[in-house]
Protein backbone atom coordinates (compact mmCIF):
# COMPACT_ATOMS: atom_id res chain seq x y z
CA UNK A 1 0.00 0.00 0.00
CA UNK A 2 1.34 3.42 -0.94
CA UNK A 3 0.33 6.87 0.17
CA UNK A 4 0.05 6.50 3.93
CA UNK A 5 1.07 4.08 6.68
CA UNK A 6 -1.24 5.02 9.57
CA UNK A 7 -4.90 6.07 9.61
CA UNK A 8 -7.35 7.24 12.25
CA UNK A 9 -10.88 5.82 12.19
CA UNK A 10 -13.33 8.53 13.26
CA UNK A 11 -16.02 6.06 14.28
CA UNK A 12 -16.90 3.22 16.63
CA UNK A 13 -18.43 -0.24 16.80
CA UNK A 14 -18.58 -2.75 13.99
CA UNK A 15 -17.61 -0.36 11.21
CA UNK A 16 -14.48 0.71 13.07
CA UNK A 17 -13.58 -2.97 13.50
CA UNK A 18 -14.20 -3.58 9.77
CA UNK A 19 -11.87 -0.74 8.76
CA UNK A 20 -9.16 -1.70 11.25
CA UNK A 21 -9.06 -5.26 9.93
CA UNK A 22 -8.93 -4.13 6.30
CA UNK A 23 -6.09 -1.75 7.14
CA UNK A 24 -4.13 -4.47 8.90
CA UNK A 25 -4.41 -6.75 5.88
CA UNK A 26 -2.67 -4.16 3.68
CA UNK A 27 -0.06 -3.12 6.23
CA UNK A 28 -1.63 0.12 7.42
CA UNK A 29 -1.57 0.88 11.14
CA UNK A 30 -4.81 2.08 12.73
CA UNK A 31 -5.69 4.55 15.45
CA UNK A 32 -9.07 4.18 17.14
CA UNK A 33 -10.97 6.85 19.03
CA UNK A 34 -13.42 6.20 21.81
CA UNK A 35 -15.66 8.14 24.16
CA UNK A 36 -15.73 7.74 27.93
CA UNK A 37 -18.74 5.50 27.48
CA UNK A 38 -16.81 3.28 25.06
CA UNK A 39 -13.85 2.60 27.34
CA UNK A 40 -12.79 -0.99 26.81
CA UNK A 41 -14.62 -1.18 23.47
CA UNK A 42 -13.52 -3.92 21.10
CA UNK A 43 -12.59 -1.51 18.31
CA UNK A 44 -10.30 0.41 20.69
CA UNK A 45 -8.60 -2.78 21.85
CA UNK A 46 -8.16 -4.06 18.30
CA UNK A 47 -6.44 -0.96 16.90
CA UNK A 48 -2.70 -0.32 17.06
CA UNK A 49 -3.38 2.73 19.21
CA UNK A 50 -6.49 4.22 20.80
CA UNK A 51 -7.30 7.73 22.02
CA UNK A 52 -10.08 8.83 24.35
CA UNK A 53 -11.75 11.91 22.87
CA UNK A 54 -14.42 12.97 25.36
CA UNK A 55 -17.73 12.24 27.07
CA UNK A 56 -20.34 9.81 25.82
CA UNK A 57 -22.35 12.61 24.20
CA UNK A 58 -21.48 12.33 20.48
CA UNK A 59 -21.35 16.13 20.16
CA UNK A 60 -18.39 16.09 22.57
CA UNK A 61 -16.64 13.10 21.04
CA UNK A 62 -17.44 11.41 17.71
CA UNK A 63 -18.93 14.60 16.23
CA UNK A 64 -16.20 16.92 17.54
CA UNK A 65 -14.04 17.74 14.51
CA UNK A 66 -11.28 19.45 16.48
CA UNK A 67 -10.76 16.51 18.83
CA UNK A 68 -10.66 14.02 15.97
CA UNK A 69 -8.12 16.00 13.96
CA UNK A 70 -6.03 16.64 17.06
CA UNK A 71 -6.01 12.90 17.85
CA UNK A 72 -4.84 12.13 14.31
CA UNK A 73 -2.01 14.65 14.45
CA UNK A 74 -0.83 13.60 17.91
CA UNK A 75 -0.71 9.91 16.98
CA UNK A 76 1.03 10.38 13.65
CA UNK A 77 -1.93 9.33 11.52
CA UNK A 78 -1.69 10.54 7.95
CA UNK A 79 -5.31 9.98 6.96
CA UNK A 80 -8.81 9.79 8.47
CA UNK A 81 -11.51 7.28 7.54
CA UNK A 82 -14.94 8.46 8.74
CA UNK A 83 -16.82 5.14 8.42
CA UNK A 84 -20.54 5.86 8.12
CA UNK A 85 -22.83 8.03 10.19
CA UNK A 86 -21.42 10.74 12.46
CA UNK A 87 -19.24 13.03 10.26
CA UNK A 88 -18.90 10.73 7.25
CA UNK A 89 -20.92 13.04 4.97
CA UNK A 90 -19.76 16.33 6.41
CA UNK A 91 -18.15 18.54 3.76
CA UNK A 92 -16.89 20.78 6.57
CA UNK A 93 -15.08 17.88 8.23
CA UNK A 94 -13.61 16.69 4.92
CA UNK A 95 -12.33 20.22 4.28
CA UNK A 96 -10.95 20.51 7.83
CA UNK A 97 -9.09 17.22 7.44
CA UNK A 98 -7.54 18.36 4.18
CA UNK A 99 -6.75 21.74 5.74
CA UNK A 100 -4.81 19.95 8.49
CA UNK A 101 -2.62 18.30 5.82
CA UNK A 102 -4.29 14.93 6.38
CA UNK A 103 -5.80 12.63 3.74
CA UNK A 104 -9.58 12.29 3.76
CA UNK A 105 -10.58 8.73 2.85
CA UNK A 106 -13.70 9.61 0.95
CA UNK A 107 -14.97 12.02 -1.70
CA UNK A 108 -13.47 15.54 -1.62
CA UNK A 109 -15.34 18.23 0.28
CA UNK A 110 -16.56 19.80 -2.97
CA UNK A 111 -18.18 16.56 -4.11
CA UNK A 112 -19.81 16.02 -0.72
CA UNK A 113 -21.09 19.60 -0.89
CA UNK A 114 -22.75 18.87 -4.23
CA UNK A 115 -24.13 15.43 -3.47
CA UNK A 116 -24.18 15.14 0.32
CA UNK A 117 -27.02 17.63 0.35
CA UNK A 118 -30.15 15.88 -0.89
CA UNK A 119 -31.35 19.24 -2.22
CA UNK A 120 -28.32 19.79 -4.46
CA UNK A 121 -28.26 16.17 -5.57
CA UNK A 122 -31.91 16.37 -6.62
CA UNK A 123 -31.24 19.46 -8.72
CA UNK A 124 -28.33 17.77 -10.46
CA UNK A 125 -30.32 14.61 -11.17
CA UNK A 126 -33.20 16.70 -12.52
CA UNK A 127 -30.87 18.58 -14.86
CA UNK A 128 -29.55 15.24 -16.16
CA UNK A 129 -33.04 13.99 -16.90
CA UNK A 130 -33.07 11.37 -14.14
CA UNK A 131 -36.65 11.02 -12.82
CA UNK A 132 -37.41 12.51 -9.38
CA UNK A 133 -40.14 12.16 -6.80
CA UNK A 134 -41.82 15.57 -6.47
CA UNK A 135 -40.80 17.64 -3.45
CA UNK A 136 -39.54 20.95 -2.09
CA UNK A 137 -35.89 21.35 -1.08
CA UNK A 138 -34.81 24.99 -1.13
CA UNK A 139 -31.50 25.64 0.65
CA UNK A 140 -31.96 26.52 4.34
CA UNK A 141 -35.72 26.47 3.86
CA UNK A 142 -37.64 27.78 6.83
CA UNK A 143 -40.59 26.00 8.39
CA UNK A 144 -42.85 28.67 6.90
CA UNK A 145 -41.54 27.94 3.38
CA UNK A 146 -41.93 24.18 3.85
CA UNK A 147 -45.46 24.60 5.17
CA UNK A 148 -46.36 26.82 2.23
CA UNK A 149 -44.96 24.28 -0.26
CA UNK A 150 -46.61 21.21 1.31
CA UNK A 151 -50.03 21.47 -0.46
CA UNK A 152 -48.38 21.50 -3.88
CA UNK A 153 -46.22 18.49 -2.97
CA UNK A 154 -49.29 16.67 -1.68
CA UNK A 155 -50.03 14.40 1.27
CA UNK A 156 -48.87 12.00 2.46
CA UNK A 157 -45.34 13.34 2.30
CA UNK A 158 -41.95 12.67 3.87
CA UNK A 159 -39.86 14.98 6.00
CA UNK A 160 -36.19 14.11 5.44
CA UNK A 161 -32.84 15.34 6.72
CA UNK A 162 -31.12 17.22 3.90
CA UNK A 163 -27.55 16.33 4.91
CA UNK A 164 -27.47 12.67 5.84
CA UNK A 165 -29.06 9.27 5.42
CA UNK A 166 -29.87 6.18 7.42
CA UNK A 167 -33.47 7.24 7.92
CA UNK A 168 -32.49 9.75 10.61
CA UNK A 169 -35.00 12.58 10.78
CA UNK A 170 -37.35 10.90 8.27
CA UNK A 171 -41.08 10.89 9.01
CA UNK A 172 -44.28 10.22 7.11
CA UNK A 173 -46.74 13.12 7.42
CA UNK A 174 -50.36 12.58 6.40
CA UNK A 175 -51.89 16.01 6.97
CA UNK A 176 -51.04 19.68 7.26
CA UNK A 177 -51.91 19.53 10.96
CA UNK A 178 -49.13 16.98 11.59
CA UNK A 179 -46.47 18.85 9.65
CA UNK A 180 -45.24 21.51 12.13
CA UNK A 181 -44.47 18.94 14.82
CA UNK A 182 -42.87 16.62 12.25
CA UNK A 183 -40.61 19.41 11.02
CA UNK A 184 -39.51 20.15 14.58
CA UNK A 185 -38.75 16.48 15.26
CA UNK A 186 -36.98 16.10 11.94
CA UNK A 187 -34.76 19.10 12.60
CA UNK A 188 -33.85 17.84 16.08
CA UNK A 189 -32.93 14.38 14.80
CA UNK A 190 -30.99 15.77 11.83
CA UNK A 191 -29.01 18.13 14.06
CA UNK A 192 -28.15 15.36 16.51
CA UNK A 193 -27.14 12.89 13.79
CA UNK A 194 -25.44 15.10 11.19
CA UNK A 195 -24.71 18.46 12.79
CA UNK A 196 -27.22 20.24 10.51
CA UNK A 197 -30.93 20.75 11.08
CA UNK A 198 -31.77 21.36 7.41
CA UNK A 199 -34.73 19.29 6.19
CA UNK A 200 -36.74 18.91 2.99
CA UNK A 201 -40.14 17.50 2.07
CA UNK A 202 -40.87 14.93 -0.60
CA UNK A 203 -43.98 13.17 -1.91
CA UNK A 204 -44.56 9.84 -0.19
CA UNK A 205 -44.76 7.00 -2.73
CA UNK A 206 -46.94 4.03 -1.75
CA UNK A 207 -45.40 0.54 -1.69
CA UNK A 208 -42.12 1.36 -3.48
CA UNK A 209 -38.93 -0.66 -3.37
CA UNK A 210 -35.60 0.82 -2.34
CA UNK A 211 -32.97 -0.08 -4.93
CA UNK A 212 -29.46 1.35 -4.76
CA UNK A 213 -26.29 1.12 -6.86
CA UNK A 214 -22.76 0.81 -5.47
CA UNK A 215 -20.16 2.88 -7.33
CA UNK A 216 -16.39 3.26 -7.22
CA UNK A 217 -14.52 6.14 -8.87
CA UNK A 218 -10.78 6.75 -8.87
CA UNK A 219 -10.52 10.46 -9.57
CA UNK A 220 -8.94 9.75 -12.97
CA UNK A 221 -12.23 9.70 -14.81
CA UNK A 222 -12.84 5.98 -14.24
CA UNK A 223 -16.21 5.14 -12.70
CA UNK A 224 -17.63 1.63 -12.31
CA UNK A 225 -20.71 0.24 -10.64
CA UNK A 226 -20.60 -2.95 -8.60
CA UNK A 227 -24.23 -3.86 -9.14
CA UNK A 228 -27.39 -3.04 -7.27
CA UNK A 229 -28.90 -3.92 -3.89
CA UNK A 230 -32.50 -4.12 -2.75
CA UNK A 231 -32.89 -2.59 0.72
CA UNK A 232 -36.67 -2.43 0.90
CA UNK A 233 -37.25 -4.20 4.22
CA UNK A 234 -37.02 -1.36 6.73
CA UNK A 235 -38.23 -0.33 10.14
CA UNK A 236 -38.61 3.34 11.06
CA UNK A 237 -37.23 4.12 7.56
CA UNK A 238 -33.98 2.31 8.39
CA UNK A 239 -32.90 -0.83 6.56
CA UNK A 240 -32.75 -4.15 8.38
CA UNK A 241 -32.48 -6.61 5.45
CA UNK A 242 -30.48 -5.95 2.28
CA UNK A 243 -29.83 -8.21 -0.68
CA UNK A 244 -28.26 -8.43 -4.10
CA UNK A 245 -29.22 -8.92 -6.85
CA UNK A 246 -32.46 -6.97 -6.51
CA UNK A 247 -35.31 -9.44 -7.19
CA UNK A 248 -37.63 -9.14 -10.19
CA UNK A 249 -35.50 -6.65 -12.19
CA UNK A 250 -34.91 -7.60 -15.81
CA UNK A 251 -31.39 -7.36 -17.23
CA UNK A 252 -32.38 -4.23 -19.15
CA UNK A 253 -33.85 -2.58 -16.04
CA UNK A 254 -30.77 -3.48 -14.03
CA UNK A 255 -28.53 -1.99 -16.69
CA UNK A 256 -30.61 1.20 -16.92
CA UNK A 257 -30.57 1.98 -13.21
CA UNK A 258 -26.84 1.24 -12.96
CA UNK A 259 -26.11 3.47 -15.96
CA UNK A 260 -28.01 6.34 -14.32
CA UNK A 261 -25.85 5.98 -11.19
CA UNK A 262 -22.61 6.00 -13.18
CA UNK A 263 -23.72 9.00 -15.26
CA UNK A 264 -24.43 11.02 -12.15
CA UNK A 265 -21.05 10.10 -10.62
CA UNK A 266 -19.25 11.05 -13.82
CA UNK A 267 -21.10 14.37 -14.02
CA UNK A 268 -19.99 15.46 -10.55
CA UNK A 269 -16.44 14.11 -10.82
CA UNK A 270 -16.98 11.60 -8.04
CA UNK A 271 -14.03 10.09 -6.17
CA UNK A 272 -14.11 7.04 -3.89
CA UNK A 273 -16.95 4.73 -2.87
CA UNK A 274 -20.54 5.88 -2.91
CA UNK A 275 -24.11 4.74 -3.32
CA UNK A 276 -26.82 6.16 -5.56
CA UNK A 277 -30.28 5.41 -4.18
CA UNK A 278 -33.55 5.09 -6.08
CA UNK A 279 -37.20 4.32 -5.47
CA UNK A 280 -38.49 1.53 -7.73
CA UNK A 281 -42.24 1.78 -8.26
CA UNK A 282 -44.94 -0.74 -9.09
CA UNK A 283 -45.04 0.82 -12.57
CA UNK A 284 -41.47 -0.51 -13.06
CA UNK A 285 -39.94 2.96 -13.13
CA UNK A 286 -37.22 4.36 -10.92
CA UNK A 287 -36.90 7.76 -9.24
CA UNK A 288 -33.71 9.27 -7.87
CA UNK A 289 -33.57 9.63 -4.08
CA UNK A 290 -30.07 10.64 -3.01
CA UNK A 291 -26.38 9.88 -3.08
CA UNK A 292 -24.66 8.59 0.04
CA UNK A 293 -21.13 9.97 -0.25
CA UNK A 294 -19.67 7.35 2.07
CA UNK A 295 -19.38 3.66 2.79
CA UNK A 296 -22.79 2.01 3.28
CA UNK A 297 -23.72 -0.26 6.17
CA UNK A 298 -24.71 -2.89 3.60
CA UNK A 299 -21.47 -2.81 1.57
CA UNK A 300 -20.64 -6.45 2.53
CA UNK A 301 -23.55 -7.64 0.35
CA UNK A 302 -21.77 -6.28 -2.73
CA UNK A 303 -18.37 -7.51 -1.57
CA UNK A 304 -19.71 -11.05 -1.17
CA UNK A 305 -21.02 -11.09 -4.74
CA UNK A 306 -18.15 -9.34 -6.51
CA UNK A 307 -15.10 -10.33 -4.47
CA UNK A 308 -14.09 -6.65 -4.48
CA UNK A 309 -13.05 -5.24 -1.09
CA UNK A 310 -14.63 -1.79 -1.10
CA UNK A 311 -12.78 -0.56 2.02
CA UNK A 312 -9.40 -1.50 0.60
CA UNK A 313 -10.30 0.33 -2.59
CA UNK A 314 -11.19 3.37 -0.49
CA UNK A 315 -7.63 3.27 0.84
CA UNK A 316 -6.14 2.85 -2.62
CA UNK A 317 -8.19 5.62 -4.23
CA UNK A 318 -7.41 8.01 -1.37
CA UNK A 319 -3.74 7.21 -1.95
CA UNK A 320 -4.10 8.28 -5.59
CA UNK A 321 -4.26 4.86 -7.23
CA UNK A 322 -6.18 4.11 -10.41
CA UNK A 323 -8.88 1.43 -10.66
CA UNK A 324 -7.16 -1.61 -12.14
CA UNK A 325 -10.32 -3.24 -13.50
CA UNK A 326 -12.98 -2.21 -16.00
CA UNK A 327 -16.76 -2.44 -15.89
CA UNK A 328 -16.63 -5.59 -18.03
CA UNK A 329 -14.42 -7.25 -15.44
CA UNK A 330 -16.99 -6.77 -12.65
CA UNK A 331 -18.86 -10.06 -12.64
CA UNK A 332 -21.18 -10.46 -9.66
CA UNK A 333 -22.06 -14.07 -8.91
CA UNK A 334 -24.66 -15.79 -6.80
CA UNK A 335 -26.78 -13.96 -4.25
CA UNK A 336 -26.03 -12.31 -0.91
CA UNK A 337 -28.32 -11.21 1.91
CA UNK A 338 -27.51 -9.17 5.02
CA UNK A 339 -29.44 -8.66 8.24
CA UNK A 340 -28.73 -6.04 10.88
CA UNK A 341 -28.66 -7.36 14.43
CA UNK A 342 -29.81 -4.53 16.69
CA UNK A 343 -30.37 -4.03 20.41
CA UNK A 344 -34.08 -3.32 20.15
CA UNK A 345 -37.53 -4.68 20.92
CA UNK A 346 -39.57 -5.34 17.76
CA UNK A 347 -42.72 -5.72 19.88
CA UNK A 348 -42.45 -2.11 21.07
CA UNK A 349 -41.96 -0.33 17.74
CA UNK A 350 -38.31 -1.42 17.65
CA UNK A 351 -37.47 0.72 20.64
CA UNK A 352 -33.73 0.64 21.48
CA UNK A 353 -32.74 -1.63 24.36
CA UNK A 354 -29.82 -1.66 26.76
CA UNK A 355 -28.07 -4.33 28.77
CA UNK A 356 -24.83 -6.19 29.37
CA UNK A 357 -23.77 -8.88 26.88
CA UNK A 358 -23.34 -11.85 29.23
CA UNK A 359 -22.71 -14.50 26.60
CA UNK A 360 -21.88 -14.21 22.92
CA UNK A 361 -21.68 -16.83 20.19
CA UNK A 362 -21.37 -15.60 16.60
CA UNK A 363 -22.11 -17.84 13.63
CA UNK A 364 -19.71 -19.26 11.07
CA UNK A 365 -19.80 -21.80 8.26
CA UNK A 366 -20.00 -21.91 4.48
CA UNK A 367 -20.93 -18.59 2.90
CA UNK A 368 -21.28 -16.72 6.22
CA UNK A 369 -19.65 -13.42 7.16
CA UNK A 370 -20.10 -11.53 10.43
CA UNK A 371 -19.17 -7.85 10.84
CA UNK A 372 -19.33 -7.19 14.55
CA UNK A 373 -17.92 -5.01 17.29
CA UNK A 374 -19.47 -7.03 20.12
CA UNK A 375 -17.68 -8.68 23.01
CA UNK A 376 -18.82 -10.59 26.07
CA UNK A 377 -19.11 -8.18 28.96
CA UNK A 378 -19.98 -5.17 26.79
CA UNK A 379 -22.48 -2.70 28.16
CA UNK A 380 -24.90 -1.66 25.42
CA UNK A 381 -26.06 1.87 26.19
CA UNK A 382 -28.62 4.22 24.75
CA UNK A 383 -26.44 7.01 23.34
CA UNK A 384 -25.49 5.42 20.04
CA UNK A 385 -27.12 3.59 17.17
CA UNK A 386 -28.65 0.26 18.21
CA UNK A 387 -26.76 -1.68 15.49
CA UNK A 388 -24.64 -4.39 17.11
CA UNK A 389 -23.55 -6.57 14.21
CA UNK A 390 -24.30 -7.60 10.65
CA UNK A 391 -24.65 -11.18 9.45
CA UNK A 392 -24.23 -11.75 5.72
CA UNK A 393 -24.80 -14.96 3.76
CA UNK A 394 -23.77 -15.82 0.19
CA UNK A 395 -25.24 -18.63 -1.88
CA UNK A 396 -25.37 -19.84 -5.46
CA UNK A 397 -28.88 -18.36 -5.57
CA UNK A 398 -31.27 -16.47 -3.30
CA UNK A 399 -32.76 -19.63 -1.83
CA UNK A 400 -29.39 -20.95 -0.70
CA UNK A 401 -28.29 -17.57 0.66
CA UNK A 402 -31.54 -17.28 2.63
CA UNK A 403 -31.23 -20.81 4.04
CA UNK A 404 -27.66 -20.14 5.12
CA UNK A 405 -28.66 -16.88 6.76
CA UNK A 406 -31.49 -18.50 8.69
CA UNK A 407 -29.09 -21.16 9.92
CA UNK A 408 -26.58 -18.49 10.91
CA UNK A 409 -29.22 -16.62 12.89
CA UNK A 410 -30.14 -19.86 14.63
CA UNK A 411 -26.48 -20.27 15.59
CA UNK A 412 -26.23 -16.74 17.03
CA UNK A 413 -26.46 -16.27 20.79
CA UNK A 414 -26.53 -12.89 22.55
CA UNK A 415 -27.54 -13.16 26.19
CA UNK A 416 -28.13 -10.25 28.52
CA UNK A 417 -29.28 -7.66 25.98
CA UNK A 418 -32.54 -7.83 24.01
CA UNK A 419 -32.04 -8.09 20.24
CA UNK A 420 -34.11 -8.46 17.07
CA UNK A 421 -32.56 -11.83 16.14
CA UNK A 422 -35.77 -13.80 16.49
CA UNK A 423 -37.71 -11.21 14.51
CA UNK A 424 -35.15 -11.32 11.68
CA UNK A 425 -35.58 -15.08 11.55
CA UNK A 426 -39.34 -14.59 11.26
CA UNK A 427 -38.85 -12.20 8.33
CA UNK A 428 -36.58 -14.60 6.43
CA UNK A 429 -38.95 -17.52 7.05
CA UNK A 430 -42.05 -15.62 5.91
CA UNK A 431 -43.83 -16.53 2.70
CA UNK A 432 -43.72 -12.85 1.71
CA UNK A 433 -39.91 -12.86 1.82
CA UNK A 434 -39.65 -16.19 0.00
CA UNK A 435 -42.00 -14.92 -2.70
CA UNK A 436 -40.00 -11.66 -2.94
CA UNK A 437 -43.00 -9.46 -2.13
CA UNK A 438 -40.74 -6.56 -1.24
CA UNK A 439 -41.54 -2.92 -0.48
CA UNK A 440 -40.46 -0.29 2.00
CA UNK A 441 -43.66 -0.98 3.96
CA UNK A 442 -42.99 -4.74 4.02
CA UNK A 443 -43.37 -4.98 7.80
CA UNK A 444 -46.72 -3.18 7.77
CA UNK A 445 -48.10 -5.08 4.78
CA UNK A 446 -47.18 -8.47 6.24
CA UNK A 447 -47.73 -7.69 9.91
CA UNK A 448 -50.28 -10.48 10.29
CA UNK A 449 -47.96 -13.23 9.07
CA UNK A 450 -45.10 -11.89 11.18
CA UNK A 451 -47.32 -11.73 14.27
CA UNK A 452 -48.31 -15.39 13.78
CA UNK A 453 -44.63 -16.31 13.45
CA UNK A 454 -43.85 -14.45 16.66
CA UNK A 455 -46.54 -16.36 18.52
CA UNK A 456 -45.28 -19.66 17.14
CA UNK A 457 -41.78 -18.74 18.27
CA UNK A 458 -43.12 -18.00 21.73
CA UNK A 459 -44.96 -21.34 21.76
CA UNK A 460 -41.72 -23.11 20.97
CA UNK A 461 -40.09 -21.01 23.67
CA UNK A 462 -42.67 -22.22 26.16
CA UNK A 463 -41.87 -25.83 25.37
CA UNK A 464 -38.18 -25.11 25.64
CA UNK A 465 -38.74 -23.25 28.89
CA UNK A 466 -40.52 -26.25 30.36
CA UNK A 467 -37.66 -28.51 29.34
CA UNK A 468 -35.07 -26.23 30.89
CA UNK A 469 -37.09 -25.74 34.04
CA UNK A 470 -37.42 -29.49 34.41
CA UNK A 471 -33.64 -29.70 34.16
CA UNK A 472 -33.32 -27.22 37.04
CA UNK A 473 -31.83 -24.43 34.94
CA UNK A 474 -34.17 -21.60 35.89
CA UNK A 475 -31.38 -19.03 36.17
CA UNK A 476 -30.26 -19.61 32.59
CA UNK A 477 -33.87 -19.48 31.48
CA UNK A 478 -34.38 -16.13 33.18
CA UNK A 479 -31.47 -14.63 31.27
CA UNK A 480 -32.86 -16.03 28.03
CA UNK A 481 -36.19 -14.35 28.81
CA UNK A 482 -34.39 -11.07 29.47
CA UNK A 483 -32.56 -11.32 26.16
CA UNK A 484 -35.85 -11.88 24.34
CA UNK A 485 -37.09 -8.47 25.43
CA UNK A 486 -39.63 -9.89 27.86
CA UNK A 487 -40.60 -7.59 30.75
CA UNK A 488 -38.93 -8.04 34.11
CA UNK A 489 -40.48 -10.83 36.14
CA UNK A 490 -41.91 -12.65 33.13
CA UNK A 491 -42.85 -16.26 33.61
CA UNK A 492 -40.51 -18.82 32.03
CA UNK A 493 -42.74 -19.39 28.96
CA UNK A 494 -41.83 -15.86 27.75
CA UNK A 495 -38.27 -17.05 26.96
CA UNK A 496 -37.23 -16.60 23.35
CA UNK A 497 -35.63 -19.76 21.91
CA UNK A 498 -33.29 -17.64 19.81
CA UNK A 499 -31.44 -16.49 22.90
CA UNK A 500 -30.29 -19.69 24.57
CA UNK A 501 -27.52 -21.83 23.04
CA UNK A 502 -29.14 -25.08 24.15
CA UNK A 503 -32.35 -24.46 22.28
CA UNK A 504 -30.97 -24.89 18.76
CA UNK A 505 -33.47 -27.62 18.01
CA UNK A 506 -36.27 -25.08 18.41
CA UNK A 507 -34.83 -22.24 16.37
CA UNK A 508 -35.65 -23.54 12.91
CA UNK A 509 -39.11 -24.77 13.86
CA UNK A 510 -38.20 -28.22 15.12
CA UNK A 511 -40.46 -28.02 18.17
CA UNK A 512 -41.33 -31.25 20.03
Amino acid sequence: MTGFNRILIANRGEIAVRIIRAAREVGIESVAVYSEEDRGAFHARLADEAVEIGPGDPAESYLHMGKLIDAAQKTGAEAIHPGYGFLSESAAFAAAVAGASLVWIGPPAGVIEKLGSKRRARLMARDMGIPLVSGFSREAATDAELLAAAPSVGFPLLVKAANGGGGKGMQVVRSMEELPAALARGRREAQAAFGSDEVLIEKFVAHPRHVEVQILADGRGNVVHLGERDCSIQRRHQKIVEESPAPHLTDDERAEICRAAVRLAEEVGYVGAGTVEFLWTSERTFHFLEVNTRLQVEHPVTEMRTGIDIVKWQFRIAAGERLDFSQREVRPRGAAIEVRVCAENPDENFSPCTGVVEELEEPAGAGIRVDSGLWAGQTVGARYDSLLAKIIAWGQDRREASARLRRALADTVILGCPTNIGFLGDVLASSAFREMSLSTDFLERHAGELAEAREERRRRGSLAAAALAAAGEADKLGRAAKASGAPSGSAPPAADPWNDPRLAAFRLGRAP
